[in-house]
Parts: C-alpha cells; sequence; structure tokens
C-alpha cells in the first residue's frame, strides 16, 4: 500500500461526500413535485407523458397499488426484451448480422436487464445487435434504475407521512426519475465521454491489420451513451465483453474516477433526500455514516490483500502486490477501489478483474453483494436495504432496555419486524440454496474451470451476483449453459421482487401510523451510537448467515495458499 494509493482513494470518498447534500436536494424537490431548474423544459413533457399513460399525478397509491403497477411494469419490460433478442436476426441496426439469441440466453438476459442486474453470460459484441443494445438493454438501464429509485421513496415516505394510506404514485415516481434525473445527467455525461474518446456511431465493425499482418475485427458501436447509464444507473451491463477494462468504455484514468464517481453518486444522495424527508437531515448522514465504515473496512481490506500479494509468489522472493488481472493503467489501488465500488453498489462493471484477486480481495467484493449491497448500493435498493437492518436494530436496541422499538417516531411492532426479517433472509436462501444445488449436480459441476476451494467460490459468486443483483462473475466459470441461465434468471428474480414486496408491506404499514413524539426513553437513531449498532447488526446477521458458505470457499483457499498447498 503506497501514500499514492490512499489518496487516490480519499479523493474519491471527498468527491461523493460533497456529491451528497446538492444532489440530495435537487432529488428531493423533484420527488416531490416542486419547481427545478429543468421544470420549464420537461414539465410540459412530463404532464404529455401522464396524459398519454392515463397516468393521474394526483393520485396515491396503497402498497399493494404501487407494488402491483410495478410487477405489471417490470413483467411487460421483460417479455418486450425478450422478444427483441429472439427478433433481433429480421430487426434493422443489425450492421453485424448477429443472429436470435438462444432461448435460455435470452430469458437469463431479460430477466438480469428487468432487474437491475446485468449479469452478462455472452460477449455483447457479437451477440447482441445496435437496436437490442440500444432500445433494449440501455433503456432498461434507465427504467430498472428509476424503479429502484420510486421503490426507495415508497420507503421513506412510510416513515415520513403519518395516518397515511397511500405511499406515493409508482408511475409518476418512475417518470420523475427517468426524466428529471437519469436523463439529464446521462446526456451531459454522455458527450463528455465522447470526447474523451468513447465510440458513439451506428457504424459497421471496422476490419484492421495488425503488425503482423493478422486481421482483426475492432467493435464499435452507441458505446458512450449505453457506458453512462450504466454507471449512473448501477447497472454494469457493458457494451463490451471486458466491460470497464475495455479501452473504448474506459479510455483514461479521468473517465476511470468518473465512473465510479457516478456508481456511488445517486445511491449516496438518496440517503440525504431520505433525510430530509423526514425532516432530520441528521438521520440521512448517520444512515450514510454506516455505509460509510462498511465500505471504507471494505477497501482497507482489498486494499491491503491485493497490495500484499499472493503467498505462494512471497515465498519465491517475488514481491509487489497482486498485478494479475489489474488494470495496469490504473495500479492496485485504483483496481482494488473500483472492485469495491462496484460490489458495493449493484453495479457489475468489472468481471475477470475478480477472479483474478488473492482470495481474501475477492473475498470482500463477495461478501458485499451477500449483505444486499447495502453499502450505498444500487440507486434505491441500497437504501431500503440498509433501512431494513436500521428497522431490526432499533428492535435490538428496543429489546435490550426493554420498550417498544421506535424509527423517526414510528413504533416498530411485529408486523413490521417479520417483514423485515422475510426480506434480508431471502437473499441467503437463494444464494446458498442455489449454490447448494449446482455443487451437487453435473450441470452446475461442469460450471466452474478451477477444483477446490477457487472452483467453489466461483460458484458462490455466481449466484450471490445474481440474487444481490449484482451482475459480475469470477470469470472461471461458465455460465452460459441452459441449467446456469435458469438458476441464474430465477436467483435474480427472487432477489429483486421477494424482497421488494415485503418491503413495501412495511412501507404501507409504517405510513398508517402515527408519529410518536420523542421521550428520554426513546433510542437516539443519528449519532455515533446508532450507526455502531446498525454495523454490528449488519456483520453479525451477516457473518452468521454466509460464513459457512465463505470458510467452503474464500477463506479455505486463503489457508490453503498461506499452508503452501495451493498454488
Amino acid at each position: 500500500m503506497t501514500i499514492e494509493g490512499w489518496l487516490q482513494i480519499a479523493l474519491f470518498c471527498l468527491i461523493v461526500t460533497l456529491i451528497v447534500k446538492p444532489l440530495g436536494g435537487y432529488m428531493t424537490r423533484v420527488f416531490d413535485g416542486k419547481r427545478t431548474l429543468l421544470s420549464p423544459v420537461l414539465g410540459p413533457l412530463e404532464l404529455g407523458l401522464y396524459r398519454l399513460a392515463g397516468v393521474d399525478a394526483r393520485r396515491e397509491q396503497g402498497w399493494v397499488a404501487y407494488g402491483t403497477s410495478m410487477l405489471l411494469f417490470s413483467l411487460a419490460g421483460f417479455l418486450l426484451l425478450y422478444a427483441l433478442m429472439r427478433l433481433q436476426a429480421v430487426l434493422p441496426f443489425n450492421p453485424a448480422g448477429q443472429t436470435a439469441v438462444e432461448p435460455s440466453l435470452a430469458f437469463n438476459t431479460a430477466m438480469s436487464f428487468v432487474t437491475n442486474t446485468n449479469w452478462q453470460s455472452y460477449v455483447p459484441e457479437t451477440t447482441m445487435s445496435y437496436l437490442v443494445q440500444m432500445a433494449g438493454l440501455t433503456v432498461h438501464n434507465f427504467v430498472s434504475a428509476a424503479t429502484g429509485m420510486a421503490l426507495a421513496l415508497a420507503l421513506v415516505r412510510g416513515f415520513a407521512r403519518r395516518s397515511a394510506s397511500g405511499i406515493g404514485n409508482f408511475w409518476v415516481d418512475l417518470v420523475r426519475a427517468t426524466l428529471y434525473v437519469l436523463l439529464p445527467v446521462s446526456a451531459v455525461v454522455t458527450l463528455f465521454f465522447v470526447w474523451q474518446g468513447m465510440p458513439q456511431n451506428l457504424a459497421a465493425y471496422t476490419e484492421a491489420t495488425t503488425l503482423e499482418g493478422a486481421k482483426q475485427i475492432v467493435a464499435q458501436g452507441p458505446v458512450a451513451s449505453q457506458e453512462t447509464i450504466k454507471m449512473l444507473g448501477t447497472n454494469g451491463g457493458g457494451f463490451f465483453n471486458a466491460n470497464s477494462a475495455h479501452p473504448f468504455e474506459n479510455p483514461n484514468a479521468l473517465t476511470n474516477l468518473v465512473q465510479m464517481v457516478l456508481i456511488f453518486a445517486i445511491a449516496a444522495a438518496l440517503t440525504n433526500v431520505f433525510g430530509r424527508m423526514v425532516g432530520d437531515e441528521r438521520q440521512g448522514w448517520a444512515v450514510f455514516a454506516v455505509m460509510g465504515v462498511l465500505f471504507l473496512g471494505g477497501v482497507l481490506v482489498t486494499y491491503w490483500a491485493e497490495a500484499a500479494g499472493n503467498p505462494a509468489f512471497a515465498r519465491l522472493g517475488l514481491e509487489g502486490g497482486n498485478m494479475e488481472g489489474k488494470e495496469v493503467r490504473f495500479g492496485i489501488a485504483l483496481s482494488a477501489l473500483f472492485a469495491t465500488v462496484t460490489t458495493a453498489a449493484s453495479c457489475g462493471a468489472v468481471n475477470a478483474m475478480h477472479d483474478s484477486f488473492t482470495a481474501l480481495g475477492g473475498l470482500v467484493p463477495l461478501f458485499n453483494i451477500q449483505l444486499g449491497e447495502i453499502v450505498y448500493g444500487g440507486v434505491g435498493s441500497g437504501l431500503y436495504g440498509m433501512l431494513l437492518f436500521a428497522i431490526v436494530s432499533v428492535f435490538v436496541a428496543g429489546l435490550m432496555v426493554g420498550r417498544t422499538p421506535e424509527y423517526l417516531g414510528k413504533k416498530i411492532e411485529a408486523r413490521e419486524v417479520k417483514m423485515a426479517m422475510l426480506a434480508i433472509l431471502v437473499l441467503p436462501l437463494s444464494i446458498l440454496g442455489f449454490t447448494a444445488v449446482a455443487t451437487v449436480v453435473d450441470a452446475g459441476l461442469a460450471g466452474p474451470a478451477n477444483q477446490g476451494p477457487h472452483g467453489f467460490s466461483e460458484i458462490l459468486y455466481a449466484y450471490t451476483s445474481g440474487t444481490g443483483n449484482n451482475g459480475s462473475a469470477f470469470a472461471g466459470i461458465s455460465a452460459n449453459t441452459l441449467f446456469y441461465n435458469t438458476t441464474i434468471g430465477l436467483a435474480m428474480f427472487v432477489g429483486r421482487f421477494l424482497m421488494i414486496v415485503p418491503m413495501l408491506a412495511i412501507a404501507g404499514s409504517l405510513a398508517a401510523k402515527k408519529i410518536v413524539p420523542a421521550s428520554a426513553g426513546t433510542f437516539p437513531t443519528h449519532g455515533p451510537v446508532f450507526v455502531g449498532l446498525v454495523v454490528g447488526v449488519i456483520l453479525i446477521v451477516g457473518g452468521l448467515t454466509f460464513f459457512p458458505a465463505l470458510a467452503l470457499g474464500p477463506l479455505a483457499e486463503h489457508f490453503a495458499m498461506r499452508a503452501g498447498t495451493l498454488f
């Protein structure tokens, strides 16, 4: 580890922190329906969209109607995207002549992009046409991210409102998130990326001749526009197979920094939106602090493990850290930071890198996703996942002092705790369940390229990434098979929708409650004690749930390497 590396990490953290309040203030005004700088231009377009869709923007929805609208919208998006991929051979904007996508892969990819996972079991530049990339994948990068933001707002309104039957209007939240937040930022940053050298065209692939005289096909296309929303929406669905390790997707150190900031920007700012909507910005900063503690702890372990390098190499007298799979252009520090950022958030923007990490360096991204990517996390999903842990934490605090727990003036009772635990525990049920099946059936064992603990880690990471709606993978696993396309697709569904439904039930229950004034016995939820309690609950729940699997995978690999029995 070097001073330069820590300064790079500190600069990133400073930029993200400085963004939180202004972006959070702007988004609060947007979702409260107040006038913003963009209202004169976008306001008429917003109203036109409501009229076209037959939406009454003033009509509130209860949690059942809100959830039903979200599920029907997601179902329609899934079917349309699946049809686009199956029919792409006969559709326009296909200069490379891509054929129809195989059914199981089309199912997996459609589920992937609808759930904001963006897992890619294929080589994008040789599988998807420009039309599918633009009208299918990029569109879902927008709307799946907007859906996550809408769901987070629904839960926040549950805390902010009193004796209310509604938690907002899904269609209004979806339109405003897309129109006022995602599209304006994407338009500006896309122009910046084009300026920095990212392709943005509809031209056919270029045939080049290398210095050795060999022929090479250079893929290009509408890259910059997809890259921006891929990062801003914490999607991770890259235009190229190498994702952000490809120079066309990430030309230089400046674009690398901007991409990392984009990943955290909205997710971090939503903590400020939370604080503003509940009437106490300190609550937002407390949630931000919990995320920050977990994030910095993960960066510390990852950077240390990768800088220390492979113990097997150290025994041979080779030093200099683990450079395998790293971006040589950026070094170990930024590569460790990028990996931690993309797995703390719901953004699989790097793939092969994780497979080349040391055992402990790879454990951190794995554990980040297993927690539900609550460390800033995906746009929306990180906040509502963290608030679920906050509910459990104040429940534990209430048990310790012998009184009914409260959070933000709302009594946390049996219904809320049951729904919170259901939402939290559905993730390990999917991750560990599918992993167990894959390790005992021939179709599952055929996937990993490695034997022993690392092969197990490849399987575990695949279902962790799918369930956590992350989309990154250990490159050693061959997942484009009927078995993995189907089971990982189902894991994505479980991780997204079976967590959302109980969360919305909590939102509806809280919105209907009165706000109880704070008293001398009220547990403070905006100080270091609260931050420490939530961090502790998260680590205990995550550790108890996933330790056996981690002990069979990354930890077993680490101790084997230390003992010299595994190279």
